[in-house]
């Protein structure tokens, strides 16, 4: 497989590059029936133009405009199937309004042991184009 974020036993230094990197947007929710999120790297709160406090307590479906939420919709069935993606592409949308195309992101299934959390995403700030 690709090796995406640090093993479970990376330093401090390696993990904080990456929450505090000014290009990798690294996301994730829960897994309730309407997930909220519950991370964001430091790109991703520029990117959502949001702070921590407005952001964990977002449901993800925000992230997309409503008539993108049923494409995310399809989207989170494909990786809850098959565990991950690794091409996907779509609008999301800040919380200004502004929008921007995700592109090249890695979406994956979140697991704690046994037990399904929610899902994340990856991507590169640099790939995104403003619309």
């Amino acid at each position: 497989g690709t090796a995406l974020l640090p093993a479970p036993n990376a330093g401090p230094a390696h993990c904080s590059s990456i929450a505090f990197s000014d290009d990798l947007v690294l996301v994730s929710h829960d897994a309730t029936d309407d997930p909220v999120f519950n991370y964001a790297s430091k790109a991703a709160l520029d990117l959502f133009e949001m702070d921590w406090d407005a952001f964990t307590s977002t449901p993800s479906r925000l992230s997309a405009e409503p008539g993108e939420r049923d494409a995310r919709a399809e989207l989170l069935r494909r990786v809850t199937d098959d565990g991950y993606v690794d091409d996907y592409e779509g609008v999301r949308v800040s919380s200004t309004g502004r929008r921007f195309m995700v592109r090249d992101a890695y979406v994956w299934n979140v697991y704690d042991g046994d037990a399904y959390v929610g899902q994340a995403a990856l991507f590169r700030r640099s790939n995104c184009e403003m619309l």
